[in-house]
């Protein structure tokens, strides 16, 4: 382990430990080095390391302050890092996809408000009015997942499934684009997924939400098999 690995560990546990805990300011610089056995140039990279990650914020002329370390704060890198995955893994993501979006479906079912309900619905009236627009249709399509995954009140799933998200959206509109009928298709999925939601049925609600994401994904399954039996 090098020294700056080592200075990031030390300054992890005072916060994991409570010692340094959301919100606090650290020590001054030669006495942090100090506490942490660590001479100033590991510790000055550690915590350049720790701003990158958002655990850590050098406020000019005030200090270095520890985060509120929320998820959403601590997690946003997670859609840049999707962004940058390779094509090859466009199915592992849509696989993950279909892992958490069912479940966090059937958890919103069981704790969605009529205010947040209500909002789920005006994503999808925008869906219908929407339906020959594809660029429109899946930024709503977006806009209806995020509203439901945020009914959880999970904010580290919404989190993760909002980074999942911004890859899988551009592969919706490519499939909008090249098969008949899709855009209908994607509405009546979003129909059933809300009116299990409506209903408050848990189970009905991940159903559907399978069947939805299932669509998509066996859909990819046959364009890139179809890919690679060209290419071979």
């Amino acid at each position: 382990m090098s020294l700056t690995d080592e200075a990031i560990l030390r300054i992890r546990r005072l916060i994991q430990s409570g010692e340094l805990p959301p919100g606090s300011r650290l020590p001054p610089e030669p006495q942090l080095a100090a506490q942490l056995g660590v001479s100033r140039n590991p510790l000055r990279e550690a915590v350049k390391a720790l701003v990158v990650a958002r655990v850590l914020d050098v406020r000019r002329g005030d200090g270095t302050y520890v985060t509120s370390l929320e998820p959403r704060l601590l997690l946003e890198g997670l859609g840049l890092a999707v962004e940058l995955l390779q094509d090859d893994t466009l199915l592992e993501i849509v696989e993950v996809r279909r892992l958490f979006e069912p479940v966090a479906t059937g958890l919103a079912a069981t704790r969605i408000t009529d205010e947040q309900l209500a909002e789920v619905g005006e994503h999808l009236e925008a869906m219908r009015a929407a339906s020959d627009d594809i660029e429109k249709l899946n930024r709503f399509d977006a806009a209806f997942h995020r509203a439901v995954v945020s009914a959880t009140g999970n904010e580290t799933l919404s989190t993760l499934l909002d980074g999942i998200s911004s890859r899988t959206l551009r592969m919706r509109v490519w499939r909008g684009t090249v098969e008949a009928n899709a855009s209908h298709k994607t509405v009546a999925e979003h129909e059933a997924i809300y009116e299990a939601l409506l209903a408050r049925d848990a189970t009905l609600a991940q159903a559907a939400a399978l069947i939805h994401v299932s669509t998509t994904e066996t859909w990819l399954r046959s364009v890139l098999g179809h890919v690679d039996g060209e290419e071979g």
